[in-house]
């Protein structure tokens, strides 16, 4: 590669990264639908003719914030399920997996929650298509286990949906305690607790 060529490249990623944050920036209060084109360019300091080279458009720019955001929770929730150690402990893992994604990435969470049942369709279908995805990857890891012997598939994925669900809430738990200033301790608790539950429900669930 050339160096006119690598700055080229280095040039395009940071138009690229560019855009990206000056959307999330201004999707802090506001929803992807009612954002324009030229105000996510104006925010970013390029031209708008710049922005059709990375993105056909507002909603293939809002698709890739979804893959930014939940691309790499799939590896680190099949990791958590793999783990040795009892049912309370995995809860724990996953609700610090939660409030870690939202520390390091609260925009991106913010767009995910507000986006999850939002106007813009492909949007929204590549936030469900990822959630599909995990659930289908933690159901397998339910099924696998000792306490589904004998669950019909049906209730496996219920399960699993459930589960991703929860992973969901607690993160809208969680920016919503950051929103009142207050710290986390309390919607940590409640997921641990809901998570709790749930497990019960699924022991005495019959098989």
């Amino acid at each position: 590669m050339s160096s006119d060529t690598g700055l080229r490249e280095t040039q395009r990623r940071r138009t690229r990264r560019a855009l990206l944050d000056a959307a999330l920036a201004e999707l802090t209060d506001r929803s992807l639908g009612s954002l324009g084109l030229r105000e996510v360019t104006r925010a970013a300091g390029v031209a708008p003719t710049a922005f059709y080279r990375h993105f056909r458009g507002m909603d293939e720019l809002g698709t890739a914030l979804v893959e930014e955001a939940l691309a790499s929770l799939h590896a680190t929730v099949r990791d958590i399920l793999a783990a040795t150690g009892d049912a309370g402990r995995r809860g724990d893992a996953v609700v610090r997996l939660v409030a870690e994604l939202v520390r390091g990435r609260p925009a991106h969470v913010r767009f995910l929650v507000r986006e999850r049942h939002g106007g813009v369709p492909a949007v929204r279908d590549a936030i469900a298509g990822h959630l599909d995805v995990l659930a289908d990857e933690v159901g397998a890891a339910l099924a696998a286990d000792a306490l589904s012997a004998g669950w019909d598939a049906d209730d496996v994925t219920m399960l699993s949906r459930l589960l991703v669900d929860h992973m969901f809430m607690t993160a809208s738990a969680f920016l919503a305690a950051s929103l009142r200033g207050e710290d986390w301790s309390a919607a940590t608790g409640t997921a641990r607790a809901q998570l709790r539950l749930i497990h019960l429900g699924r022991v005495n669930w019959p098989g």
